[in-house]
């Protein structure tokens, strides 16, 4: 992480589509109350979020016509292009699946490696799977980057 820049930071969609999910569950609740936090630092610029192609194919996919159009308005407003060496991001994501990562885990991986500071997933498995192959970004839960970093 590169000094007096904001941290970059790549939420997968399992996080931007935190709050469509059942809010009587306790844990969806406080993940969709640290997602909200996670927003709100990006609106008052002390983080920057970066966003994929891979975000809006798995957007694009999503049945319920109001999810996904929310979604991709809160990527157009809040989010830049994640931007690098496309050739070496899907050599990584190739490696990566590979390794067991499915294809798009793979895909959004290797984008966050190469664009972002943190990779923010409500995917338990994913994340453990992201500590146990050493990937190259900080692999966190929406609850853990909000506690870690102070975000209130």
């Amino acid at each position: 992480m590169q000094e007096g820049r904001p941290k970059i930071l790549y939420l997968d969609v399992c996080t931007l589509c935190r709050p469509f999910d059942d809010q009587n569950i306790m844990r969806t609740r406080l993940e969709t109350d640290a997602y909200y936090l996670i927003l709100q630092a990006v609106q008052n610029g002390q983080y920057q979020m970066v966003a994929s192609p891979v975000h809006r194919e798995e957007i694009n996919a999503i049945a319920d016509m109001q999810e996904r159009h929310e979604l991709l308005a809160l990527l157009k407003k809040y989010s830049k292009e994640a931007k690098g060496d496309i050739r070496k991001m899907k050599a990584r994501a190739e490696h990566l699946h590979a390794q067991t990562f499915g294809v798009a885990d793979a895909a959004h991986i290797a984008f966050a490696e190469a664009t972002a500071d943190y990779f923010i997933s409500c995917d338990d498995r994913l994340l453990k799977k992201c500590r146990r192959h050493g990937v190259e970004v900080v692999a966190v839960s929406p609850v853990e980057f909000v506690s870690s970093e102070d975000v209130l």
